[in-house]
């Protein structure tokens, strides 16, 4: 049911599949989803909540495993909204949350500043990829970010400058349950262009080592230091074991893909029995990145 307040200009949704919001296509319900038109929209629409109603943070959905029993409060999703981006200066970018990484990759080459190519290998919005310091090709989102404006679940906004956080691999401590609203990256000029050319060749190797074109999450385990989960998992003979629905992916170990009839159960199991293989075969405790989220059907 599509229901409209009078008080606020988004859509709130009832008890709504989840699935056709992650990149994973699994996942129960929501007992309400907002999705707001704007920041302001999504501040007038927090401060209406109860005081303690659970808020969750969802963009594109592409590093997250939602459980088949759904979740319980409200689901905030920012999926092609919040999404405004422009110069600030010759070297500095603001980007809002809703923005997909793929898209601020793009347009900083196009504007002639470089330092941003990675972010075309990560499949999320930029909200997410604050949260989590979201990594491609050996660099990372935090790398760039001068400051931050945040905005608590009762709707307060606040700047924070990078310093302020404990950032570090695929981490980023002093959030709480608020949402990064935006950004603001500071890049280097890039005198010879060579921005979309870089970008071309990054996504042209991503596409001929991850199965870009199936439903998964990106990469689902972190990198142990000094080694690759994908190589870990290759190592224990788990390339192509699934579970229902669920299977690692041939093509890169580090991925699971839902072959269409996943289940969440199906992808946990499928998680946790890789997890334990790995630390039978080769004495490392594999961390992951992925986050598993929800309840469990009854």
């Amino acid at each position: 049911m599509n229901l409209l307040s009078r008080s606020f200009n988004g859509q709130l949704l009832k008890h709504e599949s989840l699935a056709k919001y992650t990149s994973w296509r699994v996942g129960g319900e929501a007992e309400s989803l907002y999705i707001p038109v704007d920041k302001q929209d999504l501040q007038l629409f927090l401060t209406s909540l109860a005081d303690h109603e659970p808020v969750l943070w969802l963009g594109l959905g592409s590093n997250v495993l939602i459980r088949d029993g759904g979740i319980k409060g409200t689901v905030i999703n920012t999926k092609g909204k919040i999404r405004q981006m422009h110069l600030l200066d010759d070297v500095r970018v603001y980007v809002e949350c809703g923005v997909p990484c793929a898209h601020v990759a793009r347009f900083c080459s196009e504007h002639g500043l470089s330092g941003a190519e990675f972010l075309a290998g990560i499949p999320g919005t930029m909200g997410g990829a604050l949260k989590m310091n979201a990594g491609a090709f050996g660099a990372e989102t935090w790398d760039l970010v001068e400051s931050v404006e945040m905005m608590s679940v009762g709707g307060m906004i606040k700047s924070r400058r990078a310093n302020e956080f404990e950032v570090s691999y695929r981490s980023v401590k002093e959030v709480d349950n608020a949402c990064f609203l935006s950004a603001i990256l500071k890049l280097s000029a890039d005198i010879d262009l060579a921005g979309q050319e870089k970008i071309k060749k990054l996504l042209a190797q991503r596409a001929a080592t991850q199965p870009t074109n199936l439903p998964t999450c990106g990469s689902v385990f972190k990198n142990p230091e000094h080694d690759f989960a994908a190589r870990l998992i290759e190592a224990s003979g788990l390339k192509s074991y699934a579970i229902g629905g669920a299977v690692v992916s041939e093509k890169h170990a580090n991925f699971i893909v839902n072959t269409g009839t996943a289940t969440a159960l199906d992808i946990e199991q499928l998680i946790n029995y890789v997890k334990s293989e790995v630390s039978r075969q080769q004495g490392v405790e594999l961390q992951t990145e992925v986050c598993i989220i929800g309840d469990k059907l009854a």
